[in-house]
């Protein structure tokens, strides 16, 4: 018994890493650019960001078994 994915499942995986990585950047960019608003908060907000565009770009490189 072969184990497929579907293909629907594999292109919703890729979308679903863009939306993830358009986000960590938003996030990343405003942060930044507001850095002195932030605050304290400014260093947790730009580490969350970048994790989200690594997240995004792994779930777009990755492949399916």
């Amino acid at each position: 018994m072969s184990k497929k994915m579907p293909a629907g499942l594999t292109f919703v995986e890729k979308i679903f890493g863009i939306i993830i990585a358009i986000v960590g950047l938003i996030l990343t960019y405003y942060t930044y650019t507001n850095i002195d608003v932030a605050g304290i908060a400014a260093s947790f907000s730009l580490a969350a960001g970048f994790m989200l565009i690594i997240l995004g770009f792994i779930l777009l490189i990755a492949r399916a078994e």
